[in-house]
Parts: C-alpha cells; sequence; structure tokens
C-alpha cells in the first residue's frame, strides 16, 4: 500500500469536518504537495474547492516554515563567516586591515567527497536555473522537478528575500493545485 492508497483510506474513514485536515497535512509532504493532496480529496469525494483550498493552506503553511527556516539558516551562515573573517584580518598600526584570501568554505579539490560533488552539482543545475529565469521560474516550474518544499528551502538560503519566495511559492502552489483539481474532477466526470 502507498502513501496515496493509506491517505485515500483515511479521508474516507473519518468524519467529512476532518477531511479537509487530512487533505492538508497531505499537502504538506514532499512529493505529495498540493497537487497530490488536491488528487486524493477528490478522488475521495471531497468537493473539489473545498479539497483545492485544503491543499493550498497544507502545502503553503509547510513551504512558509521551510522558507523561515532557511532565511534563518542563511543568515546564521553570513554572520558567522562575517565573524571568522573579521577574526582573522590582521590590524596594522593605525587601524587599516590588511588583505586577506576570501573565504568560501571550500577546501583543496582534492579533499571532495562523493556526496559533496553530488550536493554540489545539484547546488549548481539549481543556480544556472535561477540565474536563467529568475524566481518566479523556478518557483513556477520547480514542481515538475523537485518539491515545492526543496525549491523554496534552496531560494530562501540563498539569500532571496522571504516574501519574494513566499508570494511567487504561493503562485505556484495555487496554480499547480487549481489545474490538476480540474483535470482530477474532469477526469472523474468523464469517467463516472
Amino acid at each position: 500500500m502507498t502513501v496515496v492508497d493509506t491517505i485515500q483510506n483515511v479521508v474516507a474513514q473519518v468524519p467529512d469536518l476532518v477531511q479537509p485536515v487530512v487533505v492538508a497535512a497531505a499537502g504538506a509532504i514532499p512529493f505529495v504537495e498540493g497537487e497530490g493532496a488536491v488528487a486524493i480529496g477528490v478522488i475521495g469525494g471531497i468537493d473539489p474547492v473545498l479539497a483545492g483550498v485544503a491543499a493550498v493552506v497544507g502545502n503553503f503553511l509547510c513551504v512558509a516554515a521551510l522558507v523561515l527556516l532557511g532565511s534563518g539558516a542563511h543568515q546564521a551562515v553570513l554572520t558567522r563567516r562575517q565573524a571568522r573573517t573579521e577574526a582573522r584580518e590582521p590590524v596594522t598600526v593605525g587601524g587599516a586591515s590588511g588583505s586577506h584570501a576570501p573565504v568560501d568554505g571550500a577546501g583543496p579539490v582534492g579533499d571532495e567527497r562523493p556526496e559533496d560533488s553530488r550536493k554540489s552539482a545539484r547546488r549548481a543545475k539549481f543556480q544556472q536555473a535561477y540565474e536563467r529565469y529568475g524566481v518566479p521560474g523556478v518557483s513556477l516550474l520547480g514542481p515538475l522537478l523537485l518539491p515545492t518544499q526543496v525549491t523554496a528551502t534552496m531560494l530562501a538560503a540563498s539569500g532571496v528575500g522571504k516574501g519574494r519566495v513566499l508570494v511567487w511559492q504561493a503562485v505556484a502552489i495555487v496554480g499547480w493545485t487549481t489545474f490538476t483539481a480540474l483535470v482530477v474532477t474532469g477526469v472523474i466526470q468523464v469517467v463516472g
């Protein structure tokens, strides 16, 4: 039994008032997200509009929490890096600081582990997509490749403003969830 089957069984077994809560919880799960959650809800017999709203809310609340955490982590790294750089700067008489090598956290190339190279490759692909499409493109096209939770966290951790990430993630979540709800509802009406 898959995760989707399990969630559909839970939706079918709980009272009508609790069903949207189950759909919202499903929307918070990466790879299920709003699109999968709305499909579960509609197939489970919930009104498509109610299922869509619940799926969007669940997905967006999870994304918002991760964006806030990712942004906080980014700020903590910057603060720590700045403190470390300031501690290393030699001070000459008169208070002027000398030149120093940039601190980027990278060690010698030979020290890179295989999992680090995979992470670096993923990070490079994300960076390339970000430079090419910007926040709107990465947010709107991201769900085709990665969960919105991953995309949003990477955007926030790379220094993009929280508000900008949240607005575009909301647009993407609402758009993809609405599209999925319409398709699933249409298929059910044609088949049923």
